[in-house]
């Protein structure tokens, strides 16, 4: 089964695409999609929903994973979160491709072993996980668990 893993935000939404079969997982691919600060909320939320829908294109995912939202101390960052989880969803959701939401915590844990992994820490164990991959940036490194977690953990729906 091929699954996508992702790790949305406004500037830089990481994505990683596995495969699973029982307890093996291997690497397919990884990547990050930025958008660009100077632009507008709707062109960098298209952006993030285009590129997404080519990522879904290509690989053609059984199912996604998605961080759950979680609440920042500022409510501005917390709704730009929202509104990029909002685009990746949307381009799950034309696909016709269920989503899975995992607690950050939850994935840290079922990848490093605590849940209070540092983002160094989630990609040096992906490089244990998934010897000789080259991993695009943190965000596909935290795609890159988000997935591999909901390997291990299943669907929710």
């Amino acid at each position: 089964m091929i699954i996508l893993g992702l790790d949305p935000s406004l500037s830089s939404t990481g994505w990683g695409v596995i495969r699973s079969e029982g307890a093996r997982i291997a690497h397919v691919a990884n990547g990050q999609i930025k958008t660009d600060a100077a632009t507008s909320m709707a062109d960098r939320l298209a952006t993030l929903q285009a590129g997404l829908a080519m990522v879904i294109a290509e690989y053609r995912p059984a199912r996604a994973a998605a961080e759950e939202i979680f609440v920042n101390k500022n409510p501005q960052s917390t709704l730009k979160l929202a509104q990029a989880r909002g685009a990746v969803l949307a381009a799950c959701g034309a696909a016709s491709i269920a989503v899975n939401e995992h607690a950050a915590r939850l994935v840290k844990k079922a990848v490093t072993g605590t849940g209070a992994a540092e983002k160094a820490q989630v990609a040096a164990m992906m490089k244990v996980l998934l010897p000789g991959i080259t991993i695009s940036g943190p965000d596909a490194a935290d795609a890159l668990a988000v997935a591999i977690a909901d390997a291990h953990l299943g669907p929710k729906f």
